[in-house]
């Protein structure tokens, strides 16, 4: 079940019909899961700001970087022009260049991109090297091309699937979450993949941790239909950020923190700064409530000679 369904509401803001990043109208998400074996357990998630090809209409996008241990391809560009023009991939450590070329060869092969020179995919990582055979690569290009083409609105799956498909988060089962807020009269959602640790904590109360020495990533994506430019994206990533640590990340040398941040409001005028504050708290709120809905989605795991326990959820 998700965090609400056992009773923890996050913060005081509603949220919007699924409870999920794909609130934001327009916004899908598809998940390629991999498993073979005793060893592998890993996969990708995809997430498409829209259904068109993002090369010819680009989205102004931003990122924040909590802590810079990790491997998200794209970032400078995305820093430099304020825009993103791929999918957002998410996947494992080591399967990050392997999908960023399979993601150009996806953007290449769109109508319309036959003369292009230059694509800029955006791909980021979390490593789950802990129930998973990681140095065997195991994302391939198809897996890449199923978690595209299988992007839908609506519902999101969570838990142990895709990219979150054997990360561990607190000492517990970790994976994707996701969740929304409407503020301001915009939707904000939020994905998460959750492969981190500290004190972890349900709406400011300590819970179980089976890891608090905090090693490992987190990966944040923010969609909205608000009119924001990057700069203000950006803001919005950094208050990621704060969501991450209301779960009791402690921040560690060795977490890679990363917020995405993008806008499905293409050609209209930015919100000025005096009207951005209450899309802070959406992220904050739908940030914490997405890492919950990660752990309490996700099945213990078996792989690569260990078990890790879903975490025990609370009672109502």
């Amino acid at each position: 079940m998700r965090a609400r369904e056992a009773g923890v509401v996050v913060g005081r803001l509603p949220a919007g019909q699924f409870n999920a990043i794909t609130d934001v109208a327009g916004v899908r998400v598809g998940h390629a899961t991999v498993r073979r074996g005793d060893t592998v357990r890993t996969g990708v998630t995809a997430i498409l700001p829209h259904a068109g090809n993002l090369f010819r209409e680009k989205v102004p996008g931003a990122v924040f970087v909590g802590n810079g241990f990790g491997k998200l391809i794209g970032s400078t560009q995305v820093e430099e022009l304020g825009e993103i023009e791929t999918p957002i991939l998410l996947t494992s450590t080591l399967n990050v260049w392997r999908v960023a070329d399979a993601l150009v060869d996806w953007m290449l092969a769109l109508p319309g991109n036959e003369n292009v020179r230059s694509i800029n995919p955006v791909v980021g990582e979390t490593n789950d090297g802990r129930l998973n055979d990681i140095r065997g690569r195991h994302v391939g290009r198809e897996d890449v091309f199923a978690a595209l083409r299988s992007a839908a609105g609506g519902k999101v799956e969570e838990g142990a699937v895709g990219a979150g498909t054997g990360t561990i988060a607190f000492g517990w089962k970790g994976g994707i979450g996701t969740a929304s807020r409407v503020a301001g009269g915009w939707t904000v959602g939020v994905l998460v993949a959750s492969n981190y640790g500290g004190q972890l904590r349900i709406n400011g109360q300590a819970a179980v941790s089976r890891d608090e020495a905090g090693e490992g990533s987190v990966m944040v994506v923010i969609a909205t239909d608000a009119p924001v430019d990057a700069r203000n994206l950006k803001r919005m990533g950094m208050r990621a950020m704060m969501g991450i640590g209301r779960t009791g990340s402690s921040g560690s040398n060795g977490s890679g923190d990363y917020g995405i941040a993008f806008s499905t409001s293409r050609g209209k005028g930015a919100l000025p700064n005096d009207d951005v504050s209450p899309l802070f708290e959406a992220v904050i709120e739908a940030t914490e409530e997405a890492v919950l809905n990660s752990l309490f989605k996700a099945e213990t795991t078996e792989g690569n000679g260990r078990r890790v326990e879903a975490m025990p959820l609370p009672k109502k």
